[in-house]
């Protein structure tokens, strides 16, 4: 196997999004972003809700530059997003816009509507999916569906768009709660009993199939007629668990970003009423395997604690502060970083020292403090999650592979270290957009053909930093 390909991938997080360019080949792996911008959120009067055309307009510039800067042409691109969020439409316009899944509407109402027709351990029986308010299947029941024929979660839109195709991915559709994590297909049975119209689903597609070529006007707005759209895990943690080299059966792995997702990759869902309880998910991951995992706050403390101080004219640098943080001696508090409290956005700071005075705990003195006390909070909550993962699923894990954005925080990576009691492997940074390119590569026929010699590739090429417990 001699080809190389150049590939473009579209990877919207839930604070940001990129379009990345990625030259792989049997000993190549290279990425570089062409495109960065904001995603931020948009309060209107009906509730918090994303800016879809915003983000679907970068895309497009981002693919104009990355067709501009790749003279031997991209062989496809893809797109994937966080989870559970969609928009519905009537033919091929879109109703509305999407909410945001922080919105407070589907825990208010949906929750319930859901739960009176289907109690919360049959649910789990059925789509294996852990407990979060805002999953599709409740956002849904909160909403009204009116005359919508269809629901896209957010990458199938995007790929509708490019394409005029409505899909679905196989990954991402895993996260709505309507999907079976046995057969892989839409659990019809489940739909209609939580009082859903079946008729606003669409087909299923796999990571690796081909969902289109660019619509006419789209490959003129980019200058690449016809560039093929694959479907890749679309699900960006889908995404990153691809792009996690690991090398063993005894490995975890923290996709940390705003969120955490801390588990293991598995071949088949663990729906035990222990893991209910535990309240850990299965999810889909590419070539049929199984995501168990959890989700765990994430940098999102940390990132809205900068926001704050920035609102109240005391703006820090993350660095700085980080570097202060590692400093403190002595003991820190630590605190329940999965209470409710702190889902929303807002006053972090002033929400811990509610949750220390509220627990009869001494509150962080000082803003270096503090960050360390967050720090050792979100490892605390890694370092449980790990173990929970390791008893439910009878897998031994002796390291832990941290990915995305918060491998960069070298305090984290120690602290979870150090409260885990497990080796830590930190990198590398774009597991998403490298899981989303691999397997558009793999399509294409520029690697092997498994998620091991995709993993391989990558810890051949890629350089991670080592964390021991102290």
């Amino acid at each position: 196997m001699s080809v190389s390909v150049s590939v473009a991938a579209i990877d919207l997080g839930a604070s940001s999004g990129r379009v990345m360019v990625g030259d792989v080949g049997p000993d190549r792996l290279d990425l570089r972003a062409v495109a960065r911008f904001a995603n931020e959120p948009v309060l209107l009067q009906d509730g918090l809700h994303w800016d879809p055309l915003d983000l679907y307009r970068h895309a497009l510039a981002g693919l104009w530059t990355a067709v501009s800067q790749s003279p031997d042409g991209l062989g496809s691109v893809a797109v994937d997003s966080w989870a559970v969020d969609y928009a519905l439409l009537r033919g091929d316009r879109m109703l509305g816009v999407p909410f945001h899944y922080r919105d407070e509407r589907a825990a208010a109402r949906g929750v319930e509507r859901i739960h009176a027709r289907v109690s919360p351990a049959d649910l789990y029986a059925r789509n294996g999916l852990q407990f979060l308010p805002f999953n599709t299947i409740y956002q849904l029941a909160a909403d009204e569906i009116g005359d919508a024929d269809r629901m896209l979660l957010v990458p199938d839109l995007i790929g509708f768009w490019l394409t005029g195709r409505m899909v679905t991915e196989t990954t991402n559709a895993s996260t709505t709660g309507l999907l079976d994590p046995r057969t892989r297909a839409w659990d019809l049975d489940l739909v209609s009993r939580a009082g859903l119209p079946a008729s606003i689903l669409t087909d299923l597609v796999g990571p690796g199939e081909t969902i289109g070529p660019v619509s006419t006007h789209v490959g003129e707005r980019i200058g690449a007629p016809g560039l093929t759209v694959t479907a890749v895990g679309s699900h960006d943690t889908a995404s990153a668990v691809v792009g996690v080299p690991m090398q063993a059966d005894d490995a975890a792995y923290i996709s940390c970003g705003t969120w955490g997702l801390v588990g293991v990759e598995l071949d088949a869902p663990v729906v035990t009423e222990e893991a209910r309880a535990a309240n850990f998910t299965n999810e889909g991951g590419v070539d049929g395997r199984t995501r168990f995992l959890t989700n765990v706050m994430g940098t999102w403390l940390i990132s809205e604690t900068l926001r704050q101080w920035e609102r109240d004219g005391r703006p820090a640098d993350l660095v700085e502060i980080l570097r202060a943080a590692g400093d403190v001696t002595g003991p820190v508090t630590t605190f329940d970083v999965q209470d409710a409290r702190f889902m929303a956005p807002g006053d972090m700071p002033a929400r811990v020292q509610a949750w220390c005075a509220e627990h009869d705990v001494p509150a962080p003195a000082d803003r270096a403090t503090l960050m360390r006390s967050i720090v050792e909070s979100i490892a605390q909550a890694f370092a449980d999650a790990l173990d929970a993962a390791e008893r439910l699923s009878g897998r031994a894990i002796r390291v832990v592979h941290v990915v995305g954005g918060g491998s960069q925080n070298r305090l984290l990576c120690q602290a979870t270290a150090d409260r885990s009691g497990r080796a830590v492997l930190a990198g590398p940074v774009e597991a998403t957009a490298l899981g989303n390119v691999l397997v558009q590569a793999r399509a294409l026929g520029a690697v092997g053909g498994t998620l091991e010699d995709m993993r391989a590739l990558i810890a051949s090429t890629h350089e991670l930093a080592s964390f021991s417990p102290r």
